[in-house]
């Protein structure tokens, strides 16, 4: 008999998250979708009026603020639904009306900015100093970083229109692999028919058997490159797309467009790099011990999943990962810890896999809804366990953030909120090796799963990162991005991260085809920077107790208020300098010497 993913009507309700809050039902959807449209032309009102007064200017930003708060709800509902199966048509067209929306909306309100910028500074002085103005004064400061990056009101409108056949390349990569691509099925180690997806793929590369984990990743990759020269296209037209972008608004490259919103210089970006690749020995120990211990002659990708400590059964019910979860965040307190066990089991998270799911996992919400958490939760994969609490700590981010920041800076940066994410996984590492300090067989599996996690999240997110600093470069510089260059570009970066351990099969060059982060530029960097600076704090809280416990979660009532290196520095670590990324290599060696030395010890008795 063979096991398929089953559909969505038959998901139990109380797996599902509960988006009652956002709307009551699709029709309440509608009534707001036409209320915005009704206010959408109020824009005109304020055109060539902002340096008129002071009132006429901060009633303009209230209106554009108050609209976009609305379309943020609008749009977080109609991706949520759509995401629960890509294949229902009804709102696969909620989020496309939604997204023409906001595209409309974009082109109405596209005079504001450069309209702000042009108000000559005398005036722009007065109005920031103004106390009705109080609030909105970072707000303003960042607009007015963009001068030199913005253009006419003629020019920005065109831009705006743009918006929505900008996604175009994404959308069409999202489609094909989350609706279209299929992998076939795969016999497991009971003798079952299963079949094979994005949920669990990785579930099957940590099979014991190597003939297992060997067939489902060549047939995994089958499928890829039977779409390889379409998902290369997509990939080539967006990266065309950044550099559209960049080039129209007057920055140097894609990724100082990128970087600039969050005020992130080059150096950051380019210290996680040379950090990086200056340390990569305690990596290739790690893959040289695992060749040993694995008794392989080559290592192969497919082999670096499957946990060297192979007596341990994992096994977790949801439940007991939410259990786990909010004893490992004990050290941030009740406020925390409760609020957490509340949502996880309340309809925040959606739990388990259904047909036409969005593959992965994430937390998306608006500043009037909960922090939503989408997941392809697996009882039998330790990482689903780490996937709950990493995007928990994106949730509770939020709902801090929300609580404590009005709706102008509630929304975070991508940079800091993969701190408070992989925070929490050091957390969860911290109280598992705890929980099981005298099992020696345990305390290997779980730093085997740490070193793992870390290897992911720092180093392979390095990789990345490099890889779109030079795929973009390459049409930057209008030089070809056909398949083979992609795959040229990306077979180097395999080896230089590998170096020699690994065997690199043809088919792993087609992993770039397949990371959808590609489509939103110069993102992956901020997974690497993200764990080195959780791991410094974590360390702090977990070693100082509450003063820096209050510091960390006084950064989480941040939101978006500061520029994020700023932030980062108020919670304890300053990420302009390359010791936090050391200090997160140095913490990865010191695992993999205390796993090899537990390891030998084990295979001794």
């Amino acid at each position: 008999m063979t096991l398929t993913i089953p559909d969505r009507q038959n998901i139990p309700e109380n797996h599902q998250w509960d988006l009652s809050p956002l709307f009551q039902s699709d029709e309440k959807w509608e009534l707001l979708f036409a209320e915005i449209e009704k206010e959408m032309p109020r824009y005109d009102s304020y055109r060539g009026r902002l340096a008129e007064s002071i009132s006429v200017f901060k009633e303009a930003i209230e209106f554009d603020l108050g609209l976009s708060r609305n379309l943020e709800k609008l749009f977080t509902y109609a991706h949520l639904k759509s995401d629960e199966d890509k294949s229902n048509q009804r709102y696969l067209g909620f989020h496309q009306r939604a997204l023409n929306l906001y595209t409309r909306s974009s082109e109405l309100s596209s005079f504001i900015t450069p309209e702000i910028q042009s108000i000559p500074a005398s005036i722009m002085d007065v109005f920031l100093r103004d106390p009705g103005l109080a609030e909105y004064r970072f707000y303003l400061e960042k607009i007015l970083r963009y001068r030199p990056h913005t253009l006419s009101p003629e020019i920005e409108q065109i831009i705006a229109m743009s918006g929505e056949m900008s996604h175009a390349a994404s959308e069409i990569f999202s489609q094909l692999d989350n609706a279209d691509i299929t992998f076939g099925s795969l016999t497991d180690e009971t003798g079952k028919e299963v079949e094979l997806s994005h949920g669990n793929f990785i579930t099957f590369l940590q099979n014991r058997d190597r003939g297992i984990r060997e067939k489902a990743f060549f047939q995994y990759y089958r499928s890829y490159d039977s779409h390889k020269n379409t998902i290369a296209a997509a990939l080539h037209y967006s990266n065309k797309r950044d550099c559209f972008y960049s080039r129209v608004r007057r920055f140097e490259n894609c990724r100082r467009a990128s970087l600039f919103s969050d005020d992130i210089s080059d150096e950051v970006y380019d210290n996680l790099i040379d950090t990086v690749r200056k340390n990569l020995s305690p990596l290739f120990r790690y893959l040289d011990f695992r060749k040993k211990a694995l008794c392989l002659e080559e290592l192969h990708i497919y082999d670096t999943y499957v946990p060297m400590i192979g007596t341990i059964p994992f096994s977790m019910s949801y439940e007991e990962a939410v259990d786990t979860s909010v004893a490992a965040c004990a050290p941030l307190g009740p406020e925390y810890t409760g609020t957490l066990a509340k949502g996880l089991l309340s309809g925040w998270v959606d739990r388990y896999e259904n047909r036409g799911k969005r593959s992965g996992a994430y937390s998306s919400g608006c500043y009037d809804s909960p922090p939503y958490i989408l997941l392809n939760y697996r009882d039998d994969n330790i990482n689903s366990l780490y996937t709950l609490i990493h995007e928990a700590g994106h949730s509770m981010h939020s709902w801090y953030s929300n609580r404590h920041q009005p709706y102008v800076y509630h929304d975070y940066t991508i940079f800091v909120a993969e701190v408070a994410s992989t925070f929490n996984e050091f957390l969860l590492s911290h109280h598992l090796l705890f929980r099981y300090k005298d099992d020696a067989a345990m305390t290997a599996y779980i730093l085997n799963r740490e070193i793992d996690n870390i290897r992911g999240t720092l180093f392979r997110q390095c990789m990345f990162a490099e890889f779109e600093k030079l795929s973009h470069r390459h049409v930057e510089e209008n030089r070809p991005l056909t398949l083979e260059e992609l795959r040229r570009i990306y077979r180097g970066l395999l080896q230089t991260y590998f170096g020699g351990t690994m065997t690199i099969d043809d088919e792993l060059t087609l992993e770039c085809l397949r990371i959808p982060h590609f489509y939103s530029p110069f993102y992956v960097y901020k997974y690497a920077t993200g764990i080195s600076a959780a791991i410094s704090l974590a360390r702090n809280v977990l070693e100082k107790g509450d003063p820096a416990r209050n510091a960390y979660l006084a950064f989480l009532r941040l939101g978006g208020s500061r520029f994020p290196l700023d932030e980062l520095r108020e919670a304890g670590v300053d990420m302009s300098v390359p010791e936090p990324v050391e200090s997160a290599i140095r913490y990865f060696s010191d695992c993999v010497d205390r796993f090899i030395s537990i390891y030998d010890g084990l295979q001794q008795h």
